[in-house]
């Protein structure tokens, strides 16, 4: 059997005012599709494109949530190398400058959760209206 070549390797270049570009951007995020070019190539050939109902307060609160999470990520690794650094020191003076470190982290870290705490009950108390 010969496998078909799925590569896309041909490019049409294609020229839109302002307006043009700003109404197909939109009905792009409002698509379930993940790429404009998808979007383009399916309205093209005209498959079936699935259009969604988003909620804006959620996708703040998604963009929120994930900015936190990569905050929370960066705190921990932090974290995880003070404590190895800890584990590995055999004399005061580094261990004084290290115990150090890890409080001021053990403190941004519970200042982040106390962020994301706020951040749900934000949306809860949105939610629940």
């Amino acid at each position: 059997m010969e496998s078909k070549n799925l590569n896309r390797t041909r490019i049409i270049g294609l020229r839109l005012t302002t307006d043009e570009y700003l109404k197909i951007t939109k009905k792009w995020k409002e698509s379930t599709c993940r790429k404009l070019s998808d979007y383009v190539r399916n309205s093209l050939f005209e498959k079936p494109i699935v259009s969604t109902y988003r909620n804006q307060s959620t996708d703040d609160f998604m963009a929120e949530m994930i900015q936190l999470r990569k905050e929370l990520n960066h705190i921990g690794n932090n974290f995880n190398q003070v404590t190895k650094r800890l584990h590995t020191l055999h004399r005061v003076a580094e261990f004084k400058h290290w115990t150090i470190a890890y409080e001021l982290d053990r403190r941004t870290m519970f200042n982040k959760m106390d962020e994301i705490k706020k951040h749900i009950q934000k949306i809860a108390e949105l939610w629940l209206q």
